[in-house]
């Protein structure tokens, strides 16, 4: 990891140089930390007292990024984006779930049973591929963001042409529809249809995929039009945030609004590393 040097009045490990060059630590020394924090849910000491540790062991003398600055450090850190494994055609399934914040609320209430037991909360959004299983877009939002308001922040995350977009009844709007299409017009949007939805005025001469979704459901029911439309795919955009709480967690450890979305950012980079280590390859060979 190669790190500029701080002044030269300033001795690396003393307090004067992490308040005088607070970003002379590379950014990969940043995110490395950030990293064991999350997936070991670690408190920053520890994180700081295991790098220093390594580095001991292997004899090298670079400086370790003390607990302080990687507190602080995370409200401009740039987490790189997660890149497609070559995929030409994306199968993108999205949906949301809720984070907890972690305060002096709750402290209160799990040490003491007072402090009030309203918890605060966040909406991580999440788009993954179809494929491969990998987290290709996320953003960390307000609980009151709508689903499919956010649809144009999720998409402009992600370079490779959609094919095809999945997502449960909150993304049934026009303005998903045209927010897809409007990036690959021959991209399917498989959303269902709420239970009092009516065809469009021109479903009869030009219908739409929402027109045709309602058509199949009319004509064969809901359950086989999850089958055949491929709908039952959500199942592992489900799964995956099962594994995102099951692994990180359901609670953001960070204290300010732009920590928390490098964390939630570190987090679903590690998911994807860890997808990408530990996933078998499989080949159907009958």
């Amino acid at each position: 990891m190669k790190q500029s040097q701080p002044g030269k009045d300033c001795h690396p490990g003393s307090r004067a140089a992490s308040f005088a060059i607070p970003n002379w630590r590379s950014k990969l020394a940043i995110e490395t930390a950030l990293t064991l924090r999350v997936v070991f849910r670690w408190a920053l000491r520890q994180c700081e007292g295991l790098i220093g540790s390594i580095m001991h062991m292997l004899g090298l003398g670079l400086a370790v990024p003390d607990h302080t600055t990687l507190s602080r450090r995370p409200r401009r850190l740039e987490v790189e984006p997660t890149h497609l494994n070559g995929a030409k055609n994306l199968h993108l399934i999205v949906d949301s779930t809720g984070l907890k914040l972690r305060g002096a609320g709750e402290w209160l209430q799990d040490k003491h049973g007072t402090g009030g037991k309203r918890r605060s909360w966040l909406k991580l959004h999440i788009g993954m591929d179809a494929e491969s299983g990998e987290i290709v877009t996320s953003d960390l939002t307000d609980k009151a963001v709508d689903d499919a308001a956010h649809v144009p922040v999720l998409l402009d995350q992600i370079s490779t042409p959609i094919a095809s977009f999945l997502g449960d009844g909150a993304f049934d709007t026009g303005a998903v529809y045209e927010t897809v299409i409007s990036r690959n017009p021959h991209a399917r949007v498989i959303v269902p249809p709420g239970k009092d939805a009516v065809p469009s005025l021109n479903a009869e001469t030009a219908p739409t995929q929402r027109d045709k979704h309602l058509m199949e459901i009319k004509a064969h029911g809901r359950a086989k039009w999850q089958e055949t439309s491929g709908y039952t795919r959500r199942s592992k955009v489900e799964v995956q945030i099962s594994r995102y709480k099951r692994v990180i967690g359901d609670t953001l450890r960070s204290r300010g609004h732009p920590q928390r979305k490098t964390e939630a950012r570190i987090a679903v980079k590690a998911l994807n590393r860890m997808n990408e280590l530990g996933r078998p390859i499989s080949v159907r060979v009958a």
